[in-house]
């Protein structure tokens, strides 16, 4: 078997690699070990945003693309991706003034180009009564913006069935043994489900998320592994409590936590935790999930909150810093075998929300090691269809 590109992992930065790929006209498989979204993609905050707090830290290349991501998807995907309203809340004790969050909301509407989806209000002292069981005591402020919200799985399933759509091939459940790479191309081989398979290919991409460097580490001759660590967000699910979205702060460390209806339940995160250990062990420990309920209980102190709750937990891969996650900057990253003519690409990190620049970053750095072709459809055009 024969490919253009061989796309390790059908994660949402796996399904985009395929979709842009294949509508540029190259032949791609994509190995999934499991079910496309099983990892990190199933288990984000669910939401398609540009990152308002990421302006904080001056990642403003970051918002200003996720934002016309964001404006994008609503057009792509209507029934997979829809606005929200989230309200913040500001305290006499909260760290960041109402000036200092209008002055954030301004400029994350001027990044979204001033458009009907990045307008934002201060809600009234009377309007105040209306936002349900949020604590009242020394609140100074409230603002209502908007965010997109979704079906994290769903959505990378939609991606993945538009990529095979345009002739993208898909084996899963299957694991992928290892890779030889030479200047000419990438000899792989795959254990499916009728055994053993060699494909070759001009480039590889490892899309697998937090298995990204036991991937690397199954190739030959060997590569460096980046210097990246797996950080642990966690949510909970709880009984629907809550039918308004919120944006808080989180008290312990300032931290912040989205209160957010989701499939008829309230999912409340997330959480910043170095995970050690296999990637799928990640499990949201007993002090996250008090960390959580204590945020919820602070801004909701009437609450019932149950003693059993469901969670889920998922990984960021992130660069290995001294730095606290929080303040670790969220752009992908992008690691080659040879920056001329890569034959292994492998992406880590990401947002759910940027998946499809990721991809046509990702198809730059491969143009070198692949050959000119017609192009079949434009990423920027392709509707999505929610398949369940």
């Amino acid at each position: 078997m024969k490919y253009d590109i061989v796309v390790i992992g059908a994660g949402i930065q796996g399904a985009g690699v395929a979709q842009a790929a294949a509508a540029a006209g190259y032949s791609v498989l994509v190995v999934e070990q499991t079910a496309p979204a099983a990892g990190t993609s199933s288990k984000s905050s669910k939401l398609i945003h540009g990152g308002l707090r990421y302006l904080e830290s001056g990642q403003f290349g970051l918002v200003h693309e996720s934002l016309r991501e964001r404006t994008l998807l609503l057009k792509l995907a209507p029934e997979l991706v829809k606005l929200q309203p989230l309200h913040i809340p500001i305290y006499e004790n909260s760290s960041r003034s109402a000036l200092t969050i209008r002055a954030g909301l301004s400029l994350y509407a001027l990044l979204a180009g001033l458009n009907s989806n990045s307008l934002f209000r201060q809600l009234s002292r009377k309007e105040w009564q209306g936002l349900e069981g949020l604590r009242q005591d020394n609140l100074k402020a409230v603002f209502r913006y908007q965010e997109a919200q979704t079906d994290d799985a769903a959505l990378t399933r939609a991606v993945l069935q538009s990529a095979i759509v345009l002739g993208a091939d898909v084996m899963m459940p299957a694991k992928f043994l290892g890779a030889e790479r030479n200047g000419q191309c990438c000899k792989v081989d795959v254990e499916g489900a009728s055994g053993i398979q060699s494909i070759s290919c001009r480039v590889l991409v490892n899309c697998a998320g937090p298995w990204v460097n036991q991937v690397l580490a199954k190739v030959t001759p060997a590569l460096p592994l980046p210097a990246i660590e797996l950080v642990q967000g966690s949510h909970l699910l709880l009984p629907p409590l809550l039918d308004q979205y919120f944006y808080v702060e989180a008290p312990q460390d300032k931290r912040a936590v989205f209160v957010l209806p989701w499939e008829g339940k309230l999912m409340v995160g997330t959480t910043e935790k170095v995970h050690q250990g296999a990637p799928e062990q990640a499990a949201c420990s007993e002090d996250e999930k008090r960390y959580l309920v204590a945020t919820l209980s602070h801004y909701f102190p009437h609450l019932s909150i149950p003693t059993e709750v469901e969670s889920f937990a998922g990984l960021r891969v992130l660069p290995k810093s001294d730095k606290t996650a929080f303040s670790r900057p969220r752009e992908v990253m992008f690691s080659v075998d040879d920056e001329a003519k890569p034959r292994v690409l492998s992406i880590m990190g990401g947002k759910l929300t940027t998946y499809r620049a990721t991809a046509a970053a990702a198809m730059a750095r491969l143009m070198p090691s692949l050959p000119t072709k017609e192009r079949r459809a434009d990423t920027e055009l392709i509707t999505l269809i929610p398949l369940d």
